[in-house]
């Protein structure tokens, strides 16, 4: 078995391995040439930062022939990629829009066209049901989490942290530097899809007057 440069793969308990790679484009790029050649056998795969949990029925799918599968496949080329897309409306009018807009060196309206215009990607979800951490192409919108969290975050609350952006899909806790809010429902349990946003999926931020 020939484990790509840059890729360690692990042991993750009895049903699953783990996948380590450098960086969250390697993450984005191997998540999306593994979710279409899935084998049968395949129960989940689960995307983070630099990992991608792949869980598996090992009886249909023994961990020696997911290791050889997911050690031996190449990363998508996503550019141009037509993956589903998802537009979100958003009204820029959250509480930390003038300090990010500061911490950027960016007036309100270029920090706007800036967020509306990047192309975001669907990284991996966490934290909270529905909740999915974007990713673009560049580093011009990082910026620092909030030095004390907010005890409270409306739902619906669009934020920036770090290298992401993001849409709190209830009220609850969080520390990111919020710049908007929307309407649109991010989970719904009683769906067929509960999750508006799944791992891979595009999304475009539409501001919303």
């Amino acid at each position: 078995m020939t484990v790509r440069a840059g890729r360690r793969v692990l042991p993750l308990g009895d049903h699953g391995i783990l996948i380590e790679v450098e960086s969250l484009d390697d993450v984005i790029g191997l998540y999306a040439a593994l979710d279409v050649t899935r084998p049968e056998g395949l129960v989940d795969l689960v995307p983070a930062a630099r990992t991608i949990g792949v869980i598996v029925d090992p009886v249909r799918l023994p961990l020696s022939v997911a290791a050889a599968w997911v050690s031996e496949t190449a990363p998508a080329d996503l550019s141009g990629s037509e993956s589903q897309s998802i537009e979100i409306p958003v009204r820029y009018d959250g509480e930390d829009l003038d300090e990010v807009a500061g911490l950027l060196g960016l007036t309100r309206a270029e920090l706007v066209a800036l967020h509306t215009a990047s192309d975001w990607r669907v990284a991996f979800c966490g934290f909270a049901p529905g909740f999915a951490y974007l990713a673009t192409d560049h580093d011009r919108l990082r910026v620092p989490r909030r030095d004390t969290p907010r005890p409270s975050v409306p739902a619906g609350s669009v934020g920036l942290a770090g290298e992401f952006s993001g849409v709190y899909p209830r009220s609850s806790p969080g520390g990111w530097q919020l710049i908007g809010s929307t309407d649109a429902v991010l989970w719904d349990a009683s769906a067929e899809r509960p999750a508006l946003l799944a791992p891979g999926t595009r999304v475009r931020f539409v501001e919303q007057r």
